[in-house]
């Protein structure tokens, strides 16, 4: 049987940067980054990728009757870790107490989720499986250079996650699809960070991310399309059939552009990007508990997810949701406090990196 979503939660950290707050550090105004963007805000984590994922997977659990030892399987979709060995996976498994699993790190970028959807419903169907557990968690925050207003403004922080077990007939995953335009995985990267970086030399001041913005729109309104219509045409449906579309937040030009192509009505369009910016691996599912939260999914909706990211990986997959659209119960789960606002956060990023910079016009 095709894999239905049970449980549901997401996990945004407390401070907020707004444009304005931007503006006191950078050369930029609320003006053009919503133009560019449709960004208006970000949030701003004061903890790890891990401890954002345990918190919004605790609030998904709830929502699906679950305890965490009825989880056999456990995927972490991430380009943020909190360490690369071991996987974050594990360390989510060890803070959450939940039993010898399979437990993954999937690093394909903003398409993370989408790619784990897939992954999850491969083991559950195949019979592996019975209950996955599917957290999207970045804190992308770290990466960024606050020197460089093209891509400092577009990113943000939070987690999603969801609960999968078995469905019944016409149900859950109807089909999905991924892909990767490796040829141009140089537009999207992070190009000083890892095994390659020359650890003698290497100035952690240095990791920032490298990004072709005109060459990603074009390719991601063409790979959030095909996909979409690939997945649309396996599983025997029109874009008419579909109530929600709920694609990768990355910014509100990319979003509109995919949607006039696939054809549907703006208003069956869930967005977000406005208040969380671009939360990579994890937009969709905040924007899935959101879009839960404020009843815009019923039992029996097709729900069509859309994707694309770094490498250049490109998703979608459709779902027919499952009898149940309500939580079985809610979680008490909370992040440690946050003594300190969004913008506070980002100084302490954002003044040696400025500093620096000024040191090197200087000479």
């Amino acid at each position: 049987m095709p894999a239905i979503i049970t449980g549901w939660g997401n996990c945004v950290p407390p401070a907020v940067a707004t444009n304005h707050d931007l503006a006191q550090i950078m050369d930029t105004s609320d003006e053009w980054i919503v133009e560019r963007t449709g960004i208006s805000e970000r949030h701003v984590s004061h903890v790890g990728s891990g401890e954002l994922g345990v918190v919004a997977a605790q609030r998904a659990l709830a929502a699906a009757g679950r305890e965490p030892n009825d989880v056999d399987a456990l995927i972490f979709a991430s380009v943020s870790p909190e360490l690369l060995v071991p996987s974050t996976a594990s360390l989510v498994q060890k803070r959450m107490g939940i039993k010898d699993v399979a437990a993954m790190d999937l690093n394909v970028g903003c398409s993370g989720f989408v790619y784990g959807l897939a992954v999850a419903n491969g083991l559950i169907t195949s019979g592996v499986c019975q209950c996955v557990l599917l957290i999207a968690s970045e804190r992308l925050t770290w990466y960024l250079d606050w020197t460089l207003r093209d891509t400092a403004v577009l990113f943000g922080d939070g987690s999603g996650a969801v609960v999968m077990e078995a469905g019944g007939d016409d149900e859950g995953v109807l089909w999905a699809e991924m892909g990767n335009d490796g040829a141009a995985a140089d537009a999207l990267m992070v190009p000083n960070f890892g095994t390659s970086m020359d650890r003698i030399r290497h100035d952690m001041l240095d990791i920032t991310v490298q990004f072709d913005g005109r060459e990603i729109f074009r390719r991601a309104v063409k790979g959030m399309t095909q996909s979409g219509l690939s997945v649309l045409s396996h599983a025997g449906y029109s874009i008419d059939d579909v109530q929600l579309m709920i694609p990768h937040q990355a910014n509100r030009r990319i979003i509109d552009a995919a949607g006039h192509k696939l054809g549907i009505d703006p208003e069956r369009v869930y967005v977000n990007v406005d208040r969380f910016g671009n939360t990579s691996a994890a937009s969709i599912p905040i924007a899935l508990a959101e879009a839960m939260e404020h009843k815009r999914i019923n039992a029996g909706d097709l729900v069509l997810f859309t994707a694309f990211g770094a490498g250049l990986s490109r998703g979608a997959a459709l779902l027919r949701w499952g009898p149940r659209a309500e939580p079985l119960g809610v979680s008490d789960a909370e992040l440690p406090p946050c003594d300190a606002t969004g913008l506070e956060i980002i100084r302490r990023h954002a003044e040696p990196m400025q500093a620096r910079a000024a040191a090197r016009a200087a000479s």
